[in-house]
């Protein structure tokens, strides 16, 4: 009897400790994106469909948005609290898809299908009076397709024109599926061939310029693509140009191989540059659309000059570290927030700290909702654990921290799991992910300052998307991380 007294009671205890246990947790809140970086909504004038594709803040402090609808719109007091739809006025309408701005001289250039047009107000009542196009060296045919995403000024004073093919395998207008930049006395020079479909064209904390491309022929996903002179950057829908390009291109590339695998293709063909990042189909995001990168100085929390790209399927935005290996860009996408109104299209950082983002779902379905969406993602001043950078080092990677970790789980190897898998290099549209591999995490190292942790891996990929969850990891704190996954796609293996 008194054993049997004296087994439920501990049993008991224990109960009563696991349920105390329960408790707390349940007491302890869950960290959420919103507790890091609000979504504030701007409210959109009645009767308007704003399907928001691009921004550029103005001299004055008005912040212009285009829509895909041929409007440009003016916002006052853009970075208020509340931003009712009184402060918005129609700046200049009768363009046609702008999806690109800039602002030089006075004017704003806007980049639309048929060429880049500049607009000014010169009589100051709000609105533009003055419409002169600039460059207009490509042709367009009426299909769809045929978007075109232009940049901000590059640092020689030139905008990049990004331009979709005619469907999604062909070119049946002038440079359909290029790159091109106008240059400051209005000439059009073709510069990078193998586009098909992209969804936004910006620039890193050096200048460099890149686009993103979505899923379909040659593309087995998404992806973040480095734009330079004279490469291919994948579908060769478009050499059908090579022959008016080139003095400015030289020769037609090889062609690949359908079936093989990027890296392969990059080792045999001298023009083709690789995707910098992949995007993992259906785990990122389905429609890789605008750029923006930080250049605030902190003023947008931790990940000063590191990119973002928003994904119009999954209304989201999504957060990229780069980085030079053998002279190429490639490095890791992060999960950063998620919640917007419609599919993300359009992204602006704001010198004062503050991400404008923009969008549209019409003729594409998104998770958000609503038809077009102008919104605004503020720093609320708290710092979220998250994986800062991931780095490819000599048989493994650097992941570096947002905040101190914790070394007794950072250093533990179950703390982690590690897969890769790549995509077919194909005509057909997509690719599912194959080759999949499962490398082994050997050793688990924390820096000094306890920001940083050096993994050694066995059976590196390379060509591959290598899948990192860091699940176990824990903060000095004791905080899990926001988004434990990352998705480094390495190219190139450091010497």
């Amino acid at each position: 009897m008194l054993r049997f007294f004296l087994i439920t009671t501990i049993g008991t205890m224990f109960a009563l400790l696991n349920a105390t246990d329960v408790l707390a947790q349940a007491k302890t809140p869950v960290a959420k994106e919103s507790d890091y970086y609000r979504i504030v909504t701007c409210e959109v004038p009645e009767n308007v469909e704003l399907e928001a594709t691009a921004f550029q803040l103005m001299p004055d402090g008005r912040v212009a948005v285009s829509s895909r609808r041929g409007e440009i719109w003016m916002i006052e007091d853009a970075l208020a609290e509340k931003v009712p739809s009184t402060k918005f006025k129609r700046f200049a309408h009768g363009l046609h898809e702008p999806i690109g701005m800039a602002l030089r001289d006075g004017w704003l250039y806007v980049t639309q299908r048929p060429d880049v047009s500049r607009l000014r107000d010169s009589d100051g009542d709000g609105e533009a009076d003055e419409f002169e196009v600039v460059a207009d060296g490509w042709q367009i045919t009426g299909d769809y397709h045929e978007y075109a995403f232009g940049s901000k000024f590059d640092r020689d004073g030139n905008i990049w024109v990004a331009l979709c093919l005619t469907g999604s395998f062909g070119s049946d207008a002038l440079y359909r599926g290029w790159a091109v930049r106008v240059t400051p006395d209005g000439q059009t020079i073709p510069t990078t061939s193998g586009i098909r479909s992209p969804g936004g064209v910006g620039m890193n904390s050096a200048g460099d310029v890149f686009y993103t491309d979505n899923q379909g022929p040659w593309n087995g996903t998404c992806a973040l693509k480095h734009l330079q002179p004279k490469k291919f950057v994948g579908h060769p829908g478009g050499f059908r140009w090579y022959e008016q390009a080139a003095s400015v291109m030289g020769p037609k590339p090889q062609e690949p191989k359908d079936g093989s695998r990027f890296v392969t293709e990059a080792d045999k063909i001298p023009e083709y540059e690789p995707p910098a990042i992949l995007f993992p189909y259906g785990k990122m995001g389905q429609s890789a659309a605008g750029i923006t990168c930080d250049t605030t100085q902190g003023k947008f929390g931790p990940f000063a000059n590191q990119m973002f790209v928003g994904d119009q399927t999954f209304s989201t935005v999504m957060r990229c570290y780069l980085e030079k290996v053998d002279g190429h860009y490639q490095g890791a996408c992060f999960p950063f927030r998620e919640g917007f109104d419609s599919g993300v299209v359009g992204l602006e950082m704001h010198p004062d700290g503050k991400m404008f983002v923009g969008g549209t779902n019409r003729g594409w379905g998104s998770r958000g909702g609503r038809s077009f969406c102008v919104q605004r993602l503020d720093w609320t001043g708290k710092t979220p654990f998250e994986i800062l950078e991931m780095k490819a080092i000599q048989g493994g990677f650097e992941l570096v921290f947002t905040e101190p970790v914790d070394p007794a789980t950072a250093e533990a190897i179950e703390s982690y799991s590690l897969k890769t898998f790549t995509y077919i290099f194909q005509a057909a549209y997509g690719s599912p992910e194959v080759d999949a591999t499962t490398p082994t995490i050997t050793k688990a190292k924390v820096s000094e300052d306890r920001l940083s942790v050096r993994l050694l891996v066995d059976g590196l990929q390379r060509g591959h998307v290598h899948h990192l969850t860091a699940a176990g990891i824990r903060s000095a704190s004791g905080a899990g991380l926001l988004h434990a996954d990352a998705y480094y796609t390495l190219n190139y293996l450091p010497k």
